[in-house]
C-alpha cells in the first residue's frame, strides 16, 4: 500500500533540493525518488510500491529489467561500454530500422529525442535550402529552440505566427517557424501552398501528443508537401515500434521523408535516430555530397554499443506473433476501465489516444487540436493524479503508457484504483 514509512525519503528530498533546480531532474515531483522496477511495477525509496504507467516516460515498453534486455546488455558491458566508433550492435540496429520502418532508407544515430528532431529539421533546411520551417500548434519536439515554439503558448496567437515557450530562446526563430492548427487539413495545405517557396519542411507528432488524427488529415499534408517537393517529417520519437512495428507510420498508412526515433528504440538506454529517404540522408555523408552541401554531425554516444544492444533486444520482443495485439488489448481494457470509472462516478471526462499510449481529459465534445484541449480541468487532472498515487499507481502528469509487462492483476488493480479515486473526486468537487 503507498504512502508507508513516508519519513525514509525526506532526507533524499532535501538533498536534491540542495543541488538541483527545483530538487528534480525536470521531470516527476522531487518527492517521487525511485529505487527500483521489475515488469509493470516501480518501488520508492520507502518501500512502497506502484504499478507503473510513467515507464520511464515511454521507453520501457517490455516493462522494467526485462530478463532479454538485461542479459543482452550485461553481456555487452563486459565487453565494453562505448568506442566512438562502429560497432556490430550499432549497424545490426540500423538494419533493423530499415528493415522496419517505411521511410527509413539510411539512419544516423543521436542520443536524444531533441537531438533526433533537430537534425532532422537541419537535414530539410540544408536539402531545400530554406530556413523556415511548419509544425503544429501544440506539438512536442523535444528542447531545441526551434521546438519550443507555440508547443504550449498559454495564449494562443494567431496562425502563422509562432509563439516561444521559453525564455532564453531567440526571438528572431519566430520568423523562422510557421505555426499551423493539428487536424485542420484545410488550413494546414493552405500554408504549405502560401509559403511554399520559403519553406525547408513540414514536422510533426503523426498523433499528437495524446490527439489521433483525423481521418485524411496526415494524407493530405503528404499529398501538398510532395506536390512542392518539402519534406515532410514525422517526429515518432513516441510513437516509433509503439502503435506497430514499423510505427506511426505504418499504423496510420502515410510514409513521410524523415522520421525521428527514440524512447522505445533505446530499450532504455539513451539512444535515438533520424532515419529517411536516401536522397536526404546522404548530407551526412560529406564523400557523397562534397563540403559545400555536408551536414555536420556527430556525437559522442551516438550508436552507443549497450544503448544498441538494449534496443536489438527489446526490438526481438516486439516482433514475436502477438505482441501488438496483446499490448492493444490490455490498452482497450484500461482506457475503458477508466473512462467508466468517470461515468459511474457522474464526472464529465474522455478519455483520449490510442490504447499503448492515452489520458483522461477533464471535458466533453470535440478535443481534436491543441485549443481544444485547453478546455480540459488541470486542476482536476492534478488531483485525480495524486489520487491514484496514493492508491498504489504511479502516472505522468498527462499520459498513460501501457506495456506488455501490464498483467491481469495489475490491470484488475488499476481499474480499482481509477473508480475510488473517480468517487474521491466526484466527492470532493460536488
Amino acid at each position: 500500500m503507498a504512502g508507508k514509512n513516508e519519513s525514509g525519503s525526506e532526507e533524499l528530498v532535501a538533498r536534491s533540493k540542495r543541488v538541483l533546480p527545483g530538487g528534480t531532474f525536470g521531470n516527476l515531483p522531487a518527492e517521487i525518488i525511485i529505487r527500483e522496477g521489475r515488469g509493470c511495477r516501480v518501488w520508492d525509496e520507502n518501500g512502497n510500491e506502484y504499478i507503473d504507467f510513467v515507464l520511464g516516460s515511454g521507453p520501457m515498453v517490455l516493462g522494467h529489467a526485462h530478463p532479454e534486455v538485461v542479459a543482452a546488455v550485461q553481456e555487452q558491458v563486459a565487453r565494453g561500454s562505448t568506442f566512438f566508433a562502429n560497432n556490430r550492435a550499432g549497424i545490426e540496429l540500423a538494419e533493423a530500422i530499415v528493415e522496419a520502418v517505411p521511410c527509413a532508407e539510411k539512419v544516423r544515430f543521436v542520443s536524444t529525442g531533441t537531438e533526433a528532431t533537430h537534425y532532422a529539421m537541419r537535414l530539410a533546411r540544408a536539402y531545400r535550402k530554406r530556413d523556415k520551417l511548419m509544425k503544429f500548434e501544440g506539438g512536442f519536439h523535444g528542447m531545441g529552440d526551434w521546438a519550443l515554439m507555440s508547443m504550449a503558448p498559454r495564449q494562443p496567437g494567431n496562425f502563422p505566427q509562432a509563439i516561444p515557450d521559453s525564455p532564453g530562446i531567440p526571438r528572431s526563430l519566430t520568423q523562422e517557424m510557421l505555426i499551423a492548427p493539428f487536424n485542420d487539413a484545410e488550413t494546414a495545405v493552405a500554408l504549405i501552398e502560401e509559403h511554399a517557396d520559403e519553406l525547408a519542411g513540414v514536422i510533426l507528432e503523426p498523433f499528437q501528443r495524446l490527439i489521433p488524427p483525423k481521418p485524411g488529415f496526415l494524407q493530405a499534408l503528404r499529398e501538398a508537401t510532395s506536390a512542392h517537393g518539402i519534406p515532410l517529417i514525422f517526429d515518432e520519437i513516441v510513437t516509433g515500434f509503439r502503435f506497430a512495428y514499423g510505427g506511426a507510420q505504418e499504423y496510420y498508412g502515410v510514409v513521410p521523408d524523415l522520421a525521428a526515433l527514440g524512447k522505445i528504440l533505446g530499450g532504455g538506454y539513451p539512444l535515438a535516430a533520424v532515419a529517411g529517404r536516401e536522397e536526404i540522408m546522404r548530407l551526412l555523408d560529406k564523400s557523397a555530397v562534397g563540403e559545400e552541401n555536408f551536414v555536420q554531425q556527430t556525437g559522442t554516444l551516438s550508436g552507443n554499443p549497450v544503448a544498441a544492444t538494449a534496443g536489438l533486444a527489446t526490438l526481438a520482443v516486439l516482433r514475436q506473433p502477438g505482441t501488438y495485439e496483446k499490448l492493444f488489448a490490455t490498452g482497450r481494457q484500461l482506457m475503458d476501465g477508466l473512462q467508466n470509472a468517470f461515468r459511474n462516478a457522474g464526472i464529465t471526462a474522455t478519455v483520449l489516444g490510442e490504447p499503448p499510449l492515452f489520458e483522461v481529459f477533464f471535458a466533453d465534445g470535440d478535443l481534436s487540436n491543441y485549443r481544444a484541449t485547453l478546455r480540459s480541468d488541470m486542476n482536476k487532472l492534478r488531483r485525480f493524479n495524486r489520487l491514484l498515487l496514493e492508491r498504489g499507481v504511479l502516472k505522468p502528469e498527462t499520459k498513460i503508457y501501457v506495456s506488455l509487462a501490464h498483467d491481469d492483476e495489475a490491470v484488475a488493480k488499476a481499474i480499482a484504483a481509477f473508480e475510488d479515486a473517480a468517487r474521491q473526486l466526484a466527492r470532493e468537487t460536488r
